[in-house]
């Protein structure tokens, strides 16, 4: 729960933070499917507040899969990273709250996103980056969709981090049976293979991320992959 000198916040207010924002381009499904992985990590893992946001040693957490960040939005809100007020000018002209996060306009914010594909490689250099600078307590997550794995250039970062022994990195896969292509034993087959330690889990068990997200993993990076209800296809692309 988080307290303002207004309000308090919990999960249960998350639906009506999100049905302040209004307007075409809301992307919902990839929004609803990302909303209980995001709350567990903020409310219970990560290690950064609104106080903490520019903390060196703070946790990172990267949204790679920036397309319908309401979810995003609203669990930033609900956390003080941004005002409630916000929310209602989504995707307005002059609204800080873009139909894609931008770092620069958005507190709590770690990348800019949207262009699918590239937050894992971001990830993979902010954990090198971290090492590079003696800070190893900080942990990287970052959030992919599971069409965004069709993208080779998440392979390249898969293939390149499980060798690397990037333990500060953490990927979640929200598997919401979007992707056009399917894997031979599942997606987190592909990260086993390159020497990830995998997890799948319901993706709207709390309990169940919740010890996903915080099992042991020494030497070795770290994937859970989050199941929800399939994506009912309505003519969006379904790299969405």
């Amino acid at each position: 729960m988080t307290t303002t000198t207004e309000h308090t916040y919990g999960y249960a207010d998350l639906p009506r933070l999100m049905g302040l924002m209004t307007g075409d381009e809301k992307h919902g499904p990839a929004a609803t499917s990302t909303l209980d992985a995001l709350w567990v990590l903020y409310d219970r893992v990560l290690r950064v507040t609104p106080e903490r946001a520019d903390d060196p040693a703070r946790d990172r957490f990267l949204l790679s899969k920036g397309h319908g960040p309401m979810a995003y939005y609203a669990v930033l809100a609900a956390k003080g990273f941004l005002p409630v007020e916000w929310l209602e000018g989504f995707g307005a002209y002059d609204s800080p709250l873009g139909h894609h996060p931008d770092r620069v306009l958005v507190p709590g914010a770690e990348i800019g996103s949207g262009s699918l594909g590239h937050g894992l490689p971001i990830a993979v250099g902010t954990a090198l980056g971290l090492k590079a600078q003696g800070l190893t307590e900080p942990r990287v997550w970052v959030l992919v969709g599971d069409a965004e794995m069709d993208e080779g250039s998440n392979h390249e970062a898969v293939a390149y981090a499980g060798p690397a022994g990037l333990e500060q990195l953490h990927a979640l896969v929200i598997d919401n049976a979007s992707a056009s292509y399917a894997r031979p034993g599942g997606i987190a087959a592909r990260f086993e293979a390159a020497g990830w330690s995998t997890e799948t889990v319901d993706g709207r068990d709390h309990d169940a991320l919740h010890a996903a997200f915080t099992a042991p993993h020494p030497g070795r990076p770290r994937v859970v992959v989050a199941r929800v209800e399939p994506k009912e296809f309505s003519g969006e692309p379904r790299s969405k």
